[in-house]
């Protein structure tokens, strides 16, 4: 399928850039790429959503990033800070999803988009959850990008998979998504 090794882009937040790990070696994202021999680009940032901090780029933005890296896969993680502006943001939440998914879509015509309903990190889920995953595997939908859904309980039910913040995953937290994302990418032929 490749004359070369693929080169994917990770398009994600705190849990694909893999904070909570020991190393960076140690994140989902980068133990998948290496079992897959994929060249990974993860220009993932902490704290960023399809709206959430989205001025950390200054005047570029997450999208820009994985568009100028001209990847033949891309795999977007976005959503789960979205929650936190639900209340005031929800129509600019749904819109920036659509708006980000055709942008890239249209800058990189070539690439493989893979989708995966945004992670979450209590067991106990606030209605916008759901939500915001409907709104993510709509707009993947309409890109015609695979879907990758119940990601946001990969890890429900197991705090000892937590990092001592109580918000990511630690090392264990990360197999177990590794794992799972094993298993939904082979289920994709990748």
């Amino acid at each position: 399928m490749y004359d070369r090794a693929p080169q994917v882009a990770f398009c994600g937040d705190s849990y694909t850039l893999g904070i909570g790990a020991s190393t960076p070696a140690a994140r989902w994202s980068t133990r998948v790429a290496k079992r897959r021999g994929w060249t990974e680009v993860n220009p993932s940032v902490d704290g960023l959503g399809f709206v959430r901090n989205r001025s950390v780029f200054g005047d570029g933005d997450l999208p820009s990033v994985v568009i100028a890296a001209r990847p033949d896969i891309v795999i977007v993680t976005l959503g789960l800070n979205d929650n936190f502006d639900f209340a005031t943001s929800a129509a600019l939440i749904e819109s920036q999803i659509t708006h980000d998914f055709e942008r890239m879509s249209a800058a990189l015509p070539d690439a493989r988009f893979i989708v995966v309903e945004p992670f979450w990190y209590t067991d106990e889920r606030p209605e916008s959850v759901d939500v915001i995953a409907g709104w993510v595997r709509d707009a993947a939908e309409g890109i015609g990008a695979d879907h990758i859904g119940g990601a946001s309980r990969w890890i429900e039910g197991h705090p000892e998979w937590m990092a001592d913040d109580g918000l990511h995953p630690d090392d264990d937290g990360y197999t177990e998504l590794t794992r799972r994302m094993d298993v939904e990418l082979t289920a994709l032929g990748l």
